[in-house]
């Protein structure tokens, strides 16, 4: 792994392990709670992954075993102004990445945390880990995207249920209503992210990325308006990729569930 590149005076860590680029937030004597500094940071950060040819996934994580305990309150109660993480150009959960992000979740995950956690595309938890909307205790609207992205990921009932109690939601839980997609060991939601990364990187790119980008453009669309958009979205993979990939098939690379080999970084962009 590459020495990491400090971000916001080192608020933010980025580091490359092959072809996965791991971001760290790096403030855990804040539990690390995310100042406005951090956010551009996050930002910054996202938009440079998704620029990078080389890197086909990303990993955001929290150091000292917290994910991410959400906006810097001390900040806020200090008179700093949150322009809102999703609604802003620039916030950290605004952009629609054009390549996977997961999050590894120690610890908690909460407020600005969930809605960071639910802008990433899979989300693995470790044990003891936590999910919750804790600033409905102090007044604190969500503006990360939470209210948009939870009930898309768990339906209505359970979103509204934790947008109103400020119920913490284990990690266990969160993998059997779908707001988490892995269960690791306590202190290793980092490891099992970086391996699912990777899984995920030594795909052929471009049907993978079709397939994901298909998704995201489909869910507010009608039927056939989604379906029309993924026949123009999967053109290019399905003129390039596949045929490469039914010539492989053929010739036995597909036989008893194994993989082909993952192609290299840069290739299938």
């Amino acid at each position: 792994m590459s020495g990491p590149l400090e971000l916001a005076g080192g608020k933010v860590l980025v580091a490359r392990d092959g072809v996965v680029t791991i971001i760290t937030i790096n403030r855990p004597e804040r539990r690390n709670a995310v100042d406005n500094d951090t956010a551009a940071a996050l930002t910054q950060a996202f938009r440079a992954f998704d620029a990078d040819p080389a890197s086909r996934v990303a990993v955001l994580t929290g150091a000292g075993g917290s994910f991410c305990a959400g906006a810097d309150l001390k900040a806020l109660a200090d008179g700093a102004m949150y322009p809102p993480w999703a609604g802003d150009p620039d916030g950290p959960c605004h952009d629609l990445l054009s390549k996977p992000l997961i999050a590894a979740v120690e610890g908690y995950a909460c407020a600005g945390g969930l809605g960071l956690a639910l802008r990433c595309d899979l989300r693995v938890a470790a044990e003891g880990a936590r999910f919750a909307v804790l600033s409905r205790r102090w007044g604190v609207p969500m503006s990360d995207g939470t209210t948009i992205r939870l009930p898309r990921l768990i339906g209505q009932g359970r979103a509204l249920d934790m947008l109103l109690t400020a119920r913490e939601v284990p990690a266990e839980e969160a993998c059997d209503i779908g707001l988490a997609d892995r269960l690791a060991p306590r202190g290793g939601a980092l490891a099992a992210a970086t391996e699912l990364a990777r899984l995920i990187a030594g795909f052929p790119q471009g049907a993978m990325r079709a397939d994901r980008a298909s998704l995201y453009a489909g869910l507010d669309l009608p039927l056939a308006e989604a379906l029309a958009r993924e026949t123009q979205i999967s053109a290019a993979a399905r003129a390039t990729e596949a045929g490469d990939g039914a010539r492989r098939f053929a010739d036995g690379a597909g036989r008893h569930g194994q993989l082909p080999p993952a192609s290299p970084a840069g290739e299938h962009p």
